[in-house]
């Protein structure tokens, strides 16, 4: 294993920290006037900024090691998860965002206030607030773990624990003072910053094999690497879980999860925010093939010796735990000054996750939760709601801080898949947001008293086809898409006995 950070790799880590800093204390001087200034922006974000904070905020530490272990094990299917992410896009763009800009939404919680009143608004912010506590966390801490692995060589607990304390520092400074503005001007640093480095490596990738395009081109056709779509009833991404089950979760993710739609919440027109997203597919499928495309050369690096020039047996772990190829390669062969840039790459695509997560919380827990509570109680200026948005970041920071933490924790002293439960937990979350936006849009049916309902048994229906629940129990061994698939529909079929006593007109 290479040593710890040369002094050159320490230089780019503290230039790129050096650019966080000051790049954060002039964003922090945006003017914040009242909570729409801070949630959406004023509606004055442009389109390019939007669209590529959008871009950001779907990527992830998960993603920039995950990626390229698909193609690595695996081939190009991966890329499917994509385009149907373009058909779910386009699907929010036409039929969501022209919903949400006519009721000049701050969250998307508050389509539903408009068709089943109040607590609806409240329930769903609540269902939303709790997966994303649980899946943000758990993304924190693989982003922290990587960056453990890469600065000081190990995963004890401190060391994780201060580099989430980076991670979230890092966050805060962005999403403090002047909120979704500055986060997603943050977010287009970050998004440059991990492309750049995905880039780099690729091209330091490709010069270090012995052989030419043509020759790893043909290598990696012969060995059915190169397959872009999967037809198989049975594939993680076949075609038909493609147009099911994870259409499905990109519907959710892009239109109904207030972490990724709240960008597209800040533009100045409706016709600025279909074109934000859409121009945010546009870039992100690239971007998910340059990692997928680092993957197949990890493995011709690997596997294939006589390209290379290198042998050696790969053994993906490190203190017990098993890691990505992307991170053995980072651990055992990153010359210096790469090694540097490729942390920072890591850094950017943890730290474009975690601060938008904190702006999509506090506007979920100030306007949808304690604004119409305050109001009722008390008359307050909007400034008040501002403070409280602050209060609810720091709140949220320490609490997703938290939650890293007892991921560390749990990972290493019990055999539950709490990370897997906390990384999926959003899309058991969205499986009863699914069925009560689909009521509410295409529909005439569903109620107050079935929103509650359709999204507990969403959420329990999915926990219930897990394999550690009853999935062993009844032998199902049902993908992950085909749960989203059952839950949206229990979810659904729940709203459809409730009869329509609407608040106003949708």
């Amino acid at each position: 294993m290479n040593s710890a950070f040369s002094t050159l790799d320490w230089g780019i880590f503290f230039a790129y920290f050096l650019i966080l800093t000051i790049t954060s204390v002039l964003l922090s001087r945006i003017k914040v006037k009242n909570t729409r200034d801070y949630f959406v922006g004023g509606n004055s974000v442009p389109m390019f900024a939007a669209a590529m904070s959008v871009l950001a905020t779907s990527q992830s530490a998960a993603t920039f090691l995950g990626g390229p272990e698909y193609s690595y094990g695996k081939d190009l299917t991966f890329i499917g998860f994509y385009i149907s992410a373009f058909l779910a896009v386009f699907f929010v763009a036409k039929v969501l965002i022209p919903r949400f800009y006519a009721i000049k939404a701050v969250t998307v919680y508050e389509l539903l206030e408009k068709r089943y009143g109040e607590n609806a608004k409240r329930e769903a912010g609540i269902m939303f607030l709790i997966g994303r506590l649980f899946a943000s966390g758990a993304r924190l801490y693989i982003g922290a773990l990587a960056i453990s692995m890469i600065l000081f060589l190990d995963i004890t607990s401190i060391h994780v624990a201060i580099s989430i304390s980076i991670l979230m520092l890092g966050a805060l400074a962005y999403a403090y003072f002047g909120g979704v503005k500055s986060i997603i001007f943050s977010d287009i640093i970050q998004a440059f910053t991990y492309i750049g480095a995905g880039i780099a490596i690729l091209i330091y990738l490709y010069m270090s094999m012995h052989t030419d395009l043509s020759t790893i081109v043909s290598t990696l056709q012969s060995e059915n690497k190169l397959k872009l779509l999967d037809w198989s009833m049975s594939g993680g991404f076949s075609v038909w879980t493609l147009l099911g089950g994870w259409l499905l979760l990109n519907i959710a993710a892009y239109g109904l999860d207030q972490d990724m739609t709240q960008r597209a919440l800040t533009c100045k027109s409706t016709k600025e925010a279909q074109n934000s997203l859409m121009m945010s597919i546009y870039l992100t499928i690239p971007v998910a093939l340059l990692f997928l495309m680092i993957g197949l050369l990890l493995y011709l690096f690997y596997q294939h010796p006589e390209i290379s020039g290198l042998s050696t047996e790969v053994v993906q772990k490190f203190d017990g735990e098993k890691i990505t190829i992307f991170m053995y390669y980072i651990l055992h062969e990153m010359p210096e000054g790469m090694r540097g840039l490729v942390t920072v790459g890591a850094v950017a695509a943890a730290l474009s996750s975690s601060n938008s997560v904190l702006g999509a919380m506090s506007s979920v827990a100030i306007e949808d939760l304690y604004k119409p509570w305050k109001q009722k109680r008390s008359n307050v200026d909007e400034m008040h709601f501002v403070k409280a948005g602050r209060n609810a970041v720091l709140l949220f920071a320490v609490a997703l801080s938290l939650m890293a933490m007892l991921s560390y924790y749990w990972q290493r002293y019990t055999e539950l898949p709490l990370l897997s439960f906390a990384l999926g937990v959003m899309a058991f979350a969205y499986t009863g947001l699914l069925g009560v936006f689909g009521a509410a849009i295409f529909t005439k049916r569903g109620s107050a008293t079935t929103v509650p309902l359709a999204l507990f048994g969403g959420f329990i229906t999915v926990l219930l086809l897990q394999p550690y629940v009853l999935g062993a129990a009844l032998d199902l061994k049902l993908g992950f898409a085909w749960q989203i698939l059952a839950g949206t529909f229990v979810a659904f079929v729940l709203m459809m006995f409730g009869k329509e006593k609407s608040t106003s007109n949708n």
